[in-house]
Formats: C-alpha cells, sequence, structure tokens
C-alpha cells in the first residue's frame, strides 16, 4: 500500500491475554501522544478488540501504528491512531447521530457504537461489495447488531436517518458531497481527508446558520472516495 511498509502475513499465534495487553498499552500510547483525551473514546477503544476485525493473516500485527488490506478495491483498516484523529475533533459523544462513510472493516463503527451509547446512532456506508459483507461479518461476531450498514454510495449519505450530529468520511475527497453537508444539522460537524494538490489534508468543518466553517488539522493518508463524488 502507497506510504506504508506492510509486515509479512503470518499464522496468527497470539492468545486473547497478549492482546490485551498490546490494547493497554496502545491505548496509553494515544494518550502519551495527545491523540485520546475523551473518557469515552478511551474507553470504546480499550473495550473493542481491534484484532477481531483484521484479516486473520495480520491478525498479530492489530495495534501496530500499519493500516492492512482488507477484502474489496483499494479497502483497508486504518492504523489505530485514526480513530482518535478523527473522532476527538469530531467531539463524538454519547446520544450523537453518527454517519460513517466508508465501513471498512467494521472497526471505526463499534468504537463510534461504544462511544455513542444506546441513546446513540451509527449508521455506515460502504460501497465496495467484499468489504461490505466482511465488515457486516466481522460486526456480527462481535454482537454488533443495532448498527445501520448500508451497501452503496458514501457521497449521497443516507438522508432517511438526517440530520446527523457528526459525520466522518474516511476516504480523500477533492470537495466534500454536497449531500453530506446538506445531512448535517446545524452545529454539526464533519471530518474527512480533503485533496490538495499533492497532499491531503484531514479538514474540520462545522455547519452554522451562516454556512460551514472549516478547520484544517494535519496532513493525512487515505484512498480516494469513490462513487457519484469521487476524487
Amino acid at each position: 500500500m502507497r506510504g506504508w511498509i506492510l509486515p509479512p502475513p503470518i499464522e496468527p499465534i497470539k492468545t486473547k491475554q497478549q492482546f490485551e495487553a498490546e490494547r493497554v498499552a496502545k491505548v496509553t500510547w494515544l494518550i502519551q501522544h495527545e491523540f485520546l483525551k475523551s473518557d469515552r473514546i478511551k474507553d470504546a477503544l480499550l473495550k473493542v478488540p481491534r484484532e477481531d476485525f483484521i484479516p486473520e493473516n495480520y491478525r498479530d500485527y492489530a495495534y501496530l501504528e500499519v493500516p492492512f488490506p482488507l477484502p474489496g478495491e483499494r479497502a483497508t483498516i486504518s492504523c489505530p491512531h485514526s480513530y482518535p484523529l478523527f473522532y476527538e475533533p469530531l467531539g463524538l459523544d454519547r446520544g450523537d447521530r453518527f454517519l460513517e462513510i466508508g465501513l471498512g472493516s467494521g472497526y471505526g463503527a463499534a468504537i463510534a457504537r461504544e462511544v455513542v451509547g444506546p441513546e446513540g446512532l451509527v449508521v455506515s456506508i460502504e460501497i465496495d461489495p467484499l468489504t461490505f459483507e466482511y465488515a457486516k461479518g466481522n460486526l456480527e461476531r462481535a454482537g454488533y447488531s443495532d448498527i445501520v450498514l448500508v451497501n452503496g454510495d458514501g457521497g449521497l449519505g443516507h438522508p432517511e436517518f438526517s440530520p446527523f450530529d457528526k459525520i466522518a468520511i474516511t476516504a480523500a475527497c477533492v470537495a466534500i458531497p454536497p449531500p453530506l453537508i446538506d445531512q448535517l444539522k446545524i452545529g454539526g460537524r464533519l471530518i474527512s481527508p480533503v485533496i490538495k494538490a499533492d497532499v491531503q489534508d484531514l479538514v474540520l468543518y462545522e455547519k452554522d446558520s451562516e454556512g460551514v466553517q472549516r478547520l484544517t488539522i494535519c496532513e493525512v493518508l487515505y484512498v480516494s472516495l469513490r462513487g457519484i463524488y469521487g476524487a
């Protein structure tokens, strides 16, 4: 994958206890490096076993800062730091109605479901049918039966459950798809990698009565958005 060096695929041998220790160590690392501040996001990262959302031959590498390939076209599970990198600026919290564009392995949706709690809602859209089925299976095995999963074009959003408090686009766009801005409530936030020349910036958008304000956070590297509004 562009920009990353993958470790070699191996048969998994690590125990549940080893993964739990690595999960705690990773959360500690995320706090020390100031990616993670919210107690709710911290608790979600400690609860959801990332290793259960990674293809078996990469499972033992679950907590490395490397994205791994998934079934489907150009599909990946992002590095562990990517989830607080997105969710902290969004202010993702209990009770939020959250829309995720790019289901990937299902890990991000599981984290978000733990953060928003039973009062909230998580909707996740995935355009690739192979990736969608892989994530759906992961979430079903993990017991997440109340996430709304949609196999479709994420750039169109999901008007049935709008307006959303928070939206995360996990693929790089040239511009934010207008339907997603329309489905974001006043006072809501959207975060996305945005392509600018030969780099990508992670940009936070906040919608108010005057329009949409934007704040650039940092440079990132993500696969490009597919679909009608694809890059």
